[in-house]
C-alpha cells in the first residue's frame, strides 16, 4: 500500500511539473510573441480599444462560472459517478449564466457610453470569455477524473491554436491586407471551439451521458455553495483590471484609447512576471489547507514562501526598473518613451501582488471569505476614488499610480490580517535579510548597467545570476527551506 501510495505522489509531482512547464513555456510566447506583434501590427489606439473593451468583459468573468468549476472539481474528484449528472445539468446551467453575462454586460456597455464598434467588439470578446469558462469547466471534468497529462495538455491547446492562427495574420503573408484588431479576436474565437471541441470528446467518452437534461435543484444548490468564492473573485478582478476601462471612458476620445493601448504595453509585462507568483498560489492553497485543517506549524513555510516570492518579485522590479528603456525597445515600435514612464510605476506592483497570492491563499485555506471579500471592497474603493483624480490629470501614468496604490493597500491588509488570525509572530519573516539584500542588490543593478555587455538578454541573465548568489549570502534564501518546502 505504501509503494502505491509513492507511486501516485510521483505521478502527481510529474504531471503538475508537465502542467508548470507548459505553462510557463507558451503563455510568455502568447503575451510577449503574439500580443506584442498585434500591437504593433495595429497600432496603440485600436489595441487600447481592445485591451479596455476586453478588461471591462473580464471584470464579470465570475458571473459566467460562479465557482463552478471549483465545486464540480472537488465533487466529481469524490464520486466519479456524479459525472454523468452533473455533465448535463452543468451545462445548461452555463448556457442561462451565459444568457445572463450578456445582459450584465450590455446593460453596463450602454450606460457607460459604449456604442457602434466598441458594441460589436463586446460581443465577440464577450463570447470568448463564454468560451474560455466553458474550456475550464470541461478540464475541472477531466482533472477530477484524475488524467492528469490529458490536462496538462488540454491547458494550453486554446492559446496553441491562438498563436498558430495569428501568427498566421501577422507574419505568414496569408493576406494582402493590413492586420486588424478583429482578426486577433476571431482567431481566439477559432482556437477555442476547437479545443472546447477536443475537451467535450474526452469528457463524453468518459460517461453515459446520451441527452443533456435540467436539474433546478442540482443547480440551485451548487450556485448557492459557490456563491462567497465567486463573489471574492469578482471584487479581486475588478479592483486589478478596472483601471484601463475607466482610463478609456474618462479621457477624452482623440486620446483615450491611445492612452489605454500604452498601459495595455506595460500592464503586459506586468501580466506576464506574475504567471510564477500565481503558479505559487496553485501549490500554496492545497498544502496551506491541508496544514491548517491538521493544526501543523506554517510559520516555516510561510517564512520561505515569502523569502522566494521576495527575491523573485524585488529582483525582477530592480532588473527591469533599471532596464526599463531597452526591454520596451526591444518589445515596441511606437510610444516607446511614454510606455517606459507608465512602465516604471506598474512594474513596482508586481511585488505587492506577488504578496496577495502568500497572504490571500493562506486567508483563503483558512476560510476566511468574508474578510477576503471585504479587502477586496476596500481595494476596489481606493482604486475608483484616487483614479477619478489621478487619470484626467495624468492619464495612463496616473491609472498606473493608481494601480500600485491598490495593490499596496490590499497587499499590507492582507498580510495584517493574515499574521493577526492565524497568530503567525512578525519575526517569522526575515525582514533585516530581506531589507540587506534589497539595499546591496539596488546599486548593483544600476552599476551593471554600465559595466555588463550591450545584450540585453545577457545583462538581465547575469543580474539574476548575481541576485540569486546575493540571495544566499544575505540568508534570504536558505538551502534548508527550500528543501522543506519541496
Amino acid at each position: 500500500m505504501a509503494e502505491i501510495q509513492t507511486m501516485k505522489q510521483k505521478d502527481f509531482v510529474l504531471n503538475l511539473c508537465i502542467l508548470l512547464f507548459l505553462n510557463l513555456l507558451v503563455k510568455p510566447i502568447w503575451l510577449l510573441g503574439v500580443e506584442v506583434g498585434v500591437q504593433n501590427q495595429v497600432g496603440a489606439a485600436e489595441y487600447g480599444l481592445f485591451f479596455s473593451i476586453y478588461n471591462f468583459s473580464y471584470i464579470f468573468y465570475m458571473l459566467l462560472d460562479m465557482g463552478i468549476c471549483s465545486y464540480n472539481n472537488r465533487s466529481v474528484a469524490r464520486d466519479n459517478r456524479l459525472l454523468d449528472s452533473y455533465l448535463s445539468s452543468i451545462i445548461m446551467l452555463r448556457l442561462v449564466l451565459c444568457l445572463f453575462y450578456f445582459v450584465v454586460i450590455y446593460a453596463i456597455a450602454l450606460v457607460i457610453g459604449y456604442r457602434g464598434v466598441q458594441l460589436r467588439l463586446l460581443f465577440w470578446i464577450g463570447l470568448n470569455q463564454f468560451l474560455n469558462a466553458t474550456m475550464l469547466y470541461l478540464r475541472s471534468n477531466v482533472s477530477a477524473l484524475m488524467m492528469f497529462k490529458t490536462d496538462s495538455l488540454l491547458s494550453v491547446l486554446d492559446r496553441v491554436l491562438a498563436i498558430l492562427f495569428c501568427s498566421m495574420l501577422l507574419w505568414g503573408h496569408v493576406t494582402e491586407r493590413p492586420f486588424q484588431i478583429e482578426w486577433f479576436v476571431y482567431s481566439q474565437t477559432a482556437a477555442y471551439l476547437i479545443a472546447i471541441a477536443v475537451a467535450l470528446a474526452v469528457v463524453l467518452k468518459k460517461t453515459s451521458l446520451r441527452k443533456f437534461s435540467w436539474d433546478r435543484a442540482l443547480c440551485l444548490s451548487i450556485l448557492k455553495k459557490s456563491l462567497p468564492f465567486a463573489l471574492m473573485s469578482l471584487l479581486m478582478v475588478c479592483y486589478y483590471r478596472i483601471d484601463s476601462v475607466m482610463l478609456e471612458r474618462l479621457l477624452p476620445t482623440e486620446i483615450a484609447t491611445t492612452q489605454a493601448g500604452i498601459y495595455a504595453s506595460a500592464f503586459r509585462l506586468l501580466d506576464a512576471l506574475l504567471i510564477v507568483a500565481y503558479l505559487f498560489s496553485v501549490i500554496l492553497l492545497p498544502l496551506f489547507s491541508r496544514m491548517l485543517k491538521e493544526k501543523e506549524n506554517i510559520q516555516p513555510i510561510v517564512r520561505t514562501s515569502f523569502a522566494l516570492l521576495f527575491l523573485y518579485s524585488v529582483t525582477m522590479v530592480v532588473m527591469l526598473l533599471c532596464y526599463r528603456t531597452p526591454v520596451m525597445q526591444f518589445l515596441y515600435k511606437e510610444h516607446v518613451a511614454e510606455s517606459v514612464s507608465v512602465f516604471s510605476v506598474l512594474v513596482c506592483g508586481l511585488i505587492p501582488y506577488s504578496f496577495t497570492y502568500l497572504f490571500g491563499t493562506l486567508l483563503t485555506a483558512n476560510g476566511s471569505i468574508r474578510t477576503m471579500n471585504i479587502i477586496s471592497a476596500v481595494g476596489i474603493g481606493v482604486n475608483l476614488i484616487i483614479n477619478l483624480v489621478m487619470i484626467p490629470r495624468y492619464q495612463a501614468v496616473g491609472a498606473a499610480i493608481t494601480s500600485l496604490c491598490t495593490l499596496s493597500v490590499v497587499s499590507l491588509l492582507q498580510w495584517f490580517v493574515a499574521m493577526r488570525e492565524l497568530q503567525v509572530p512578525l519575526r517569522t519573516l526575515p525582514w533585516i535579510p530581506a531589507l540587506l539584500f534589497t539595499v546591496l542588490l539596488v546599486p548593483l543593478a544600476l552599476l551593471s548597467t554600465r559595466w555588463l555587455p550591450g545584450n540585453l538578454l545577457l545583462s538581465l541573465s547575469i543580474v539574476l545570476v548575481m541576485a540569486f548568489l546575493l540571495a544566499l549570502a544575505t540568508r534570504l534564501l536558505r538551502f534548508s527551506d527550500a528543501k522543506q518546502l519541496i
